[in-house]
């Protein structure tokens, strides 16, 4: 999701940015967004926007039907988890470490933490776009379960999800009419699990 891509706060180009590099921060679950608002007041006030680049909480949107609406809600991708790219040294270790609601760096040993590798950082980069471009059903179907239809002609009728399309949020169902099978093409929004 775009809002996570927190604006670099990097303002100094004099550092190299081959020297910073990506850690992840473990912070109470639930108050991810408020550790990185925290991170970014703390790396101000301290004057060490040049230590440090972006403070990812990578999410998604997903789509929920409410009474029949449909609303797109966000989702984190790492619950618990702040993604922060800095450059390691202990000034900045302490900032992060001592910022409300953070319990500590995610690998490496307590006072040097290892750092997550480029490709782990692309795949979170491409998770993040993914979600940004074509939002996920809350609700994820499985071939073979009954699922009920909640709108359209067939409402209220129950059917055994034959196949399932993400990309397209639809799915298959054969629902009984007249005593027989019929294979009726359905949005996720349309049916609810039994």
């Amino acid at each position: 999701m775009t809002d996570n891509v927190v604006n670099d706060t990097s303002t100094d180009s004099s550092a190299p940015a081959s020297k910073k590099r990506w850690y992840v921060v473990h912070a109470y679950s639930g108050m991810e967004k408020s550790v990185q608002r925290a991170l970014q007041e703390r790396i101000e006030r301290e004057g060490l926007q040049h230590l440090f680049g972006q403070i990812l909480v990578p999410s998604e949107e997903v789509m929920e039907s409410k009474s029949g609406r449909k609303t797109v809600t966000e989702r984190r991708l790492f619950p618990g988890y702040v993604f922060v790219e800095m450059e390691m040294t202990d000034e900045t270790w302490h900032l992060v470490k001592n910022t409300s609601k953070v319990t500590g760096f995610i690998g490496g040993t307590g006072n040097r933490p290892s750092p997550i590798s480029k490709s782990e950082v692309d795949k979170i980069m491409a998770q993040i776009q993914e979600g940004v471009e074509k939002p996920r059903p809350k609700t994820l179907f499985e071939v073979g379960e009954m699922v009920r239809v909640k709108e359209g002609p067939f409402t209220d009728f129950n059917g055994n999800v034959e196949e399932v399309n993400y990309e397209k949020s639809r799915l298959r169902v054969s629902v009984t009419i007249f005593g027989r099978a019929t294979p009726v093409e359905l949005e996720f929004g349309q049916v609810e699990k039994v």
